[in-house]
């Protein structure tokens, strides 16, 4: 059997109308514009004031078939990366399933936090690879704003809604596509950031909701401590076994979760700033939507080109990280 390469052939992106900035969140905690910046390298973030995790999903994968100018027929899986599905089940890729009507699809989530897309890119590659499937619709989304407690002034700056999703297909050139990949995970770090409330170790009582248990916690300084260490060695890993250096690379896509993380994983790689895809400011951090939605604006803008070389980094809660080489597949947008 001819060997295959699964490919990126569609891309593209949801984010709500709805903007938060540092000016308004000046007004619901003791923050400041500057402060915020300064450190995160964050001016704004989208929110989803009706609806939910699936219907941003939704959104985004219509606009991907249209791209392709596929229907949701031609689906063979549907991969839902995210940390707030709907509900703990029906799982949201069947509920996204259901909102496209791609009746021949089957879907599962996939729960990796902000690594989460990088997760579920890989494993919706080894269905094309093993011949399994020909269509995959890999989904990245989150509706972070509904587990974020907008009393606390550390972490409430930092997240916000969207969804991007892309489509990968087979090819017999083995020399496009997703190329290589680091996936990593560490159980241990998992008590510096967390959701406690809502599972089957603390299910919902009034107790669990009267103490919070239900909105995300983070201990920023020990999580930036190992992020910054972890999304910068695994992409300096996979550059060091192809045989690459930062001249070798047109774009770092790293998830974007502080402005100082990714700087480091830049400078780490030897690649100049303007080789860095960072709509951090516009967006924060929407978990599993960042890194696919990057490489949707920069697909739009007919900045990221067929042919081009990318690296994928990602660091999120498990802690999850992780790297990928691919050499981009998508036919050019037309600007």
């Amino acid at each position: 059997m001819q060997k295959k390469r699964a490919v990126i052939t569609a891309v593209d992106h949801y984010v709500p109308d709805k903007v938060l900035s540092n000016f308004d969140l000046e007004k619901i905690v003791d923050t400041t514009d500057e402060w915020i910046r300064t450190r995160t390298g964050i001016r704004e973030r989208r929110i989803l004031e009706h609806g939910a995790t699936s219907d941003m999903a939704a959104e985004a994968a219509r606009r991907v078939l249209a791209n392709r100018g596929l229907t949701a027929n031609d689906i063979d899986v549907i991969i839902v990366a995210t940390v707030t599905p709907d509900m703990f089940f029906p799982s949201t890729s069947c509920l996204v399933q259901d909102k496209i009507g791609a009746k021949n699809a089957w879907g599962f989530d996939l729960s990796g936090a902000c690594s989460g897309f990088l997760y579920a890119l890989i494993t919706g590659a080894q269905f094309i690879e093993s011949g399994m499937h020909t269509r995959v619709l890999v989904i990245g989304a989150d509706k972070m704003s509904t587990i974020t407690d907008y009393a606390d002034r550390n972490n409430c700056i930092l997240f916000g809604d969207a969804a991007a999703a892309v489509l990968l297909e087979p090819s017999e050139n083995m020399s496009e596509g997703i190329l290589d990949s680091i996936l990593r995970s560490d159980g241990s770090g998992g008590k510096y950031l967390y959701m406690k409330g809502g599972g089957s170790l603390n299910p919902p009582t009034h107790e669990t909701v009267d103490k919070g248990w239900h909105y995300l916690y983070q201990d920023g300084k020990s999580v930036f401590k190992v992020a910054v260490i972890g999304m910068a060695d695994v992409s300096a890993e996979i550059m060091k076994r192809n045989n690459l250096t930062g001249k070798d690379i047109d774009w770092l896509v790293p998830h974007q979760a502080n402005l100082r993380i990714i700087d480091a994983t830049a400078e780490r790689m030897e690649l100049d700033k303007s080789r860095v895809m960072i709509n951090i400011d516009k967006y924060g951090n929407t978990t599993a939507a960042t890194v696919p939605l990057c490489l949707s604006e920069w697909w739009k803008a007919g900045k990221l080109k067929k042919g081009q070389t990318i690296v994928l980094a990602t660091f999120g809660a498990g802690y999850t990280w992780g790297s990928a080489l691919v050499k981009w597949s998508a036919e050019d947008a037309k600007v």
